[in-house]
């Protein structure tokens, strides 16, 4: 016989599926991680432009009250 028997072949086969399927886990991991990361970014920006947006009325009520007095 040359090469390898039905067996070998087919052992061949399901190794190279189950190494196929851990790379693929391997990049999900690495997606996640990545994506998780943008979350957190994105949650800091949201903060820091709520909190600017609050400084910004917390300004215009200040100066909308300063034309009122010279009225």
């Amino acid at each position: 016989m040359a090469g390898l028997s039905i067996q070998g072949v087919t052992l061949s086969i399901i190794i190279g599926m189950m190494l196929a399927i851990i790379y693929s886990l391997r990049i999900l991991v690495l997606l996640e991680r990545r994506i998780a990361r943008i979350d957190i970014n994105i949650a800091r920006m949201t903060r820091k432009i709520a909190r600017e947006e609050l400084q910004i009325e917390a300004e215009e009520k200040r100066i909308e009250s300063m034309i009122r007095k010279r009225k």
